[in-house]
């Protein structure tokens, strides 16, 4: 059955999309690896543009990586995928790191001691953890939480990037440098990125300290807080003066 032109445009933008991040490897499979890779990618995109279903959308952005070998990751320690979690249609994304030890065991974003302190950050915001979705940069735990590696980060790009499109937040927050640097692709440092709106590919991100780093130093708590406001300010909720705990 014959793509519709307006499909054939869209196919052919997200397959530049992925060259634009040196993704290239599909290309090079044996032909029917090419047709399902193909398949995959069409119906994807025909979920996100005809019928958008956030939650359809990332069952099959899960299903595509699997248990991914894409890069080094899997072959030093790596118990499962963490992929991500909460609300399909979140106004309001957060992108952290890595996952460390304990997100490892349970296959979760943010579930150890730096999620306890994410989920009192969105508490103080005037929501719950079901509200919003939580993501990261990459998806399996790094080697001693050892910050990602820049082929780590751009083997994963594409599902997280597909994952931004499947729930369509209004706000994204990178949370800590590492998420920052990534996402916008520069090197400034926090002072430079913090307190300020980045347009990211249609959306508004805001950048705020990892939770991991305001366990180190709670005196941050007071900067993060003022972060927070700035986004709940744009997504119109009200601003309670409770601050983070």
């Amino acid at each position: 059955m014959p793509i519709n032109p307006e499909l054939k445009r869209t196919l052919h933008d997200r397959v530049r999309f992925y060259n634009d991040l040196g993704i290239y490897d599909f290309y090079a499979q044996p032909t029917t690896a090419v047709k399902e890779a193909q398949m995959r990618v069409e119906l994807a995109v025909v979920t996100q543009t005809s019928n958008h279903d956030p939650a359809e959308a990332l069952r099959l952005i899960r299903e595509d990586i699997g248990d991914c070998t894409r890069c080094k990751l899997h072959l030093q320690g790596r118990k499962q995928i963490v992929f991500g979690v909460g609300n399909p249609n979140a106004d309001l994304m957060f992108i952290g790191e890595a996952p460390g030890a304990d997100e490892d065991i349970k296959g979760e974003p943010f579930v150890g001691r730096a999620g306890q302190l994410l989920t009192n950050m969105i508490k103080a915001m005037g929501l719950q953890r079901e509200d919003v979705y939580i993501a990261n940069i990459i998806k399996c735990r790094p080697p001693g939480n050892r910050t990602p590696e820049r082929d780590e980060c751009d083997t994963c790009a594409p599902f997280l990037m597909r994952q931004i499109d499947a729930v369509r937040p209004k706000v994204i927050v990178a949370l800590g440098a590492i998420a920052a640097k990534t996402l916008l692709a520069v090197s400034a440092p926090m002072s430079e990125l913090r307190g300020r709106w980045f347009d990211f590919r249609g959306t508004k991100l805001a950048v705020t300290y990892h939770p991991a780093f305001l366990l180190r130093d709670p005196r941050q708590k007071k900067e993060t807080w003022k972060d927070l406001q700035m986004v709940m300010k744009d997504l119109g909720l009200p601003l309670p003066t409770k601050n983070i705990e």
